[in-house]
């Protein structure tokens, strides 16, 4: 799925008051700035948190497969669900909160692996937590084709590089539109 532009989650008001998504005020999201100015901070991460408190929005094209991968479905970000019924590509508060849910856990899980986040440590998580399961077996071989969709046509895997701080605050803009009300517009 290529788009020019990339993907925008923009978070607006829920539900739609007239034919249009009013945007939210980047208010809402002003603490997230202080993230931005801690000096230990990794870069992408202040970055994106300083996007969040100045526009309400993430730039979500680089977590699509990620995301995707992490809760199993696909265009999770884009909303293609609602946009398949016919309706606005948005993602509402309940949405919101299943994403926020899926990183939050995630982050949690990848605590033991450090802050540097990749496709083989991203791997090693989501074994772990399915070895837990109770259809391990299933999972495991779900899984491993999901792994292998991702990889090049040489077998390479993604080449992702998120910082551990960097999910952890994205999960925080979804957890922010869940805990308020606000639900999320994909613009692409």
């Amino acid at each position: 799925m290529a788009h020019d532009k990339g993907l925008d989650n923009v978070a607006v008001h829920w539900p739609r008051t007239n034919q249009y998504y009013d945007p939210v005020a980047p208010a809402e999201f002003v603490d997230f700035g202080a993230i931005a100015d801690r000096p230990e901070m990794a870069a992408p991460t202040g970055a994106l948190a300083l996007h969040i408190a100045k526009t309400g929005t993430v730039r979500a094209t680089a977590y699509t497969e990620l995301i995707d991968l992490l809760l199993g479905l696909e265009g999770v970000l884009y909303a293609t669900e609602a946009a398949a019924e016919d309706e606005d590509p948005v993602i509402d508060p309940d949405g919101c909160a299943w994403i926020a849910g899926g990183l939050e856990r995630f982050v949690e899980g990848h605590e033991k692996f450090g802050d540097l986040v990749t496709f083989d440590t991203v791997t090693e998580v989501l074994r772990t937590a399915i070895s837990a399961g109770r259809l391990a077996e299933q999972q495991l071989r779900w899984l491993d084709q999901r792994l292998a969709a991702l990889r090049d046509d040489a077998g390479n895997s993604p080449h992702w590089s998120f910082a551990r701080t960097e999910l952890a605050v994205l999960a925080g803009f979804y957890r922010r539109c869940a805990e308020r009300g606000f639900a999320i517009f994909a613009d692409y």
